[in-house]
């Protein structure tokens, strides 16, 4: 039994577990993911990629996301993500069902949003849901309409609009002590660059690779900087980067530069016309979209990829 354990813990530091498998024993995962973001109690480590691991995350952000919160102070145990899809693999399940958090999700799909209701688990937690298209125009009516303030995690991640999103959104009430955003590797780290504001994107409709959509880390880091928040780093995977309220900063959570905290993804997600993956990797995925229209988010000017 202790090998089989510890096996399994194996499997969990990194991203090996495949969604079915972690279907299979939930109890026993959250139990294994108990004993990882424990074990971080002894860590000395300052660099948040060492504490990763995953259990419901796609990626390593559980690991960091216990990280975090058990560094910086938080106000109220609270979280917001939206873009979640149906919450079986998200960044803040695990922070609900383990620490007992609260929250709130929003996805554009009503069928995902409905199925939470249907999750065996769902009763046990203080979780609320809203099936919506987010845009510039709804963003901050469905925030406050939460009644949230002093949250303590703000999750987006909508594979599109991601910057003028969270551009858009007023968190002077929200005021959440830590943001996750998922950035574009692709995109670079060098320019501060976004896909322009289309209302209805969807990335597929954008081009057919799946590969132009949302924001680089320099463009990101530009906005959350303006809100009073400081980049501390990015997962291994190069997708989701991290933020923090520049006061809570301390020797444990400090602030990293855009070169310091970039990762490039080396994920194959890129599309065939069919939709069939392509499985492009390093520059050929950027030369894909080679020549698509952005927009320089420091200028406001259109540039070209």
């Amino acid at each position: 039994m202790i090998k089989k354990s510890i096996r399994k813990i194996a499997s969990l530091i990194g991203n090996s577990i495949p969604i079915p498998d972690r279907m299979k024993d939930e109890t026993e995962l959250l139990a294994i993911g108990s004993m990882l973001s424990n074990q971080q109690y002894l860590m000395n480590s300052r660099n948040i990629n060492d504490y990763e691991f995953r259990i419901f995350s796609q990626f390593g952000d559980d690991g960091i996301i216990q990280y975090l919160i058990k560094n910086i102070k938080i106000e109220n145990e609270i979280f917001i993500e939206f873009g979640v899809q149906n919450y079986i693999e998200s960044n803040t399940r695990f922070l609900m069902m383990n620490n007992n958090w609260s929250g709130f999700v929003m996805d554009g799909s009503e069928e995902a949003m409905n199925s939470l209701k249907n999750q065996s688990w769902y009763w046990r937690y203080c979780l609320t849901h809203k099936a919506v298209f987010i845009d510039k125009e709804n963003i901050n009516q469905l925030l406050a309409d939460t009644g949230f303030s002093n949250i303590g995690l703000l999750h987006i991640d909508l594979d599109g609009n991601d910057y003028h999103i969270l551009n858009e959104i007023d968190l002077s009430k929200l005021n959440p002590s830590i943001i996750i955003l998922e950035y574009n590797s692709v995109f670079g780290k060098d320019r501060p660059i976004t896909v322009p504001y289309d209302k209805k994107f969807v990335r597929t409709n954008a081009h057919y690779s799946n590969l132009f959509w949302g924001a680089s880390l320099p463009a990101l880091n530009y906005a959350t900087s303006k809100k009073g928040y400081t980049l501390i780093g990015c997962n291994l995977a190069g997708n989701n980067a991290y933020f923090v309220k520049k006061s809570l900063l301390n020797d444990k959570v400090k602030e990293l530069s855009v070169e310091e905290a970039f990762k490039k993804s080396k994920y194959r997600e890129s599309r065939n016309k069919d939709y069939s993956l392509s499985y492009l990797s390093g520059n050929d995925r950027l030369e894909i979209i080679k020549g698509l229209e952005v927009i320089n988010v420091i200028t406001n000017e259109k540039e070209k990829l």
